[in-house]
């Protein structure tokens, strides 16, 4: 007979998920997903789809890092200096989601759904750039606790 409390992958995958969605960092990369997937929507409906190369690559950085810290592989994979890869990746998207939305919002009328993706862009401009300010907080507090070791002159 089949033991009931033994796990599946499947199940171990979801409790992770749902564990680290509960975080700071979870809630906000899930944030960061969910928005630019608006903004997609909203670009794609528009009369000019140039703009969805910055929805499209954000979203797909954002899933990429919220996997690798979900799965702790920042730890395994130690080639890759994630906190500093993802603060770059918070402050390139928050320059871009910034700049296009303003070029949406500004040049848009007549195209409702492009106006809504740059409302929408603003939003997330603001959001990508409140990750890179807690990024650098973080980062910031982990030096400052980092002593440097000293070594005094022995006398002989």
């Amino acid at each position: 007979m089949a033991d009931i409390t033994e796990t599946t992958p499947a199940a171990n995958c979801m409790t992770s998920l749902e564990s680290y969605v509960r975080t700071r960092k979870g809630a906000v990369l899930a944030a960061e997903i969910l928005i630019s997937f608006v903004i997609l929507i909203c670009y794609g409906a528009s009369r000019y789809g140039g703009y969805l190369a910055v929805a499209i690559c954000e979203m797909v950085f954002a899933i990429i890092f919220f996997v690798v810290f979900m799965n702790e592989l920042d730890k395994e994979f130690q080639g890759v200096n994630w906190i500093w890869s993802d603060l770059i990746r918070a402050g390139i998207g928050a320059a871009l989601y910034l700049i296009t939305s303003l070029i949406c919002v500004i040049g848009g009328a007549g195209d409702g759904a492009r106006i809504a993706g740059g409302v929408f862009g603003l939003l997330a401009g603001i959001l990508f750039a409140y990750d890179a300010y807690t990024i650098f907080l973080d980062i910031k507090s982990s030096r400052q606790h980092t002593a440097a070791p000293t070594v005094l002159p022995s006398i002989v």
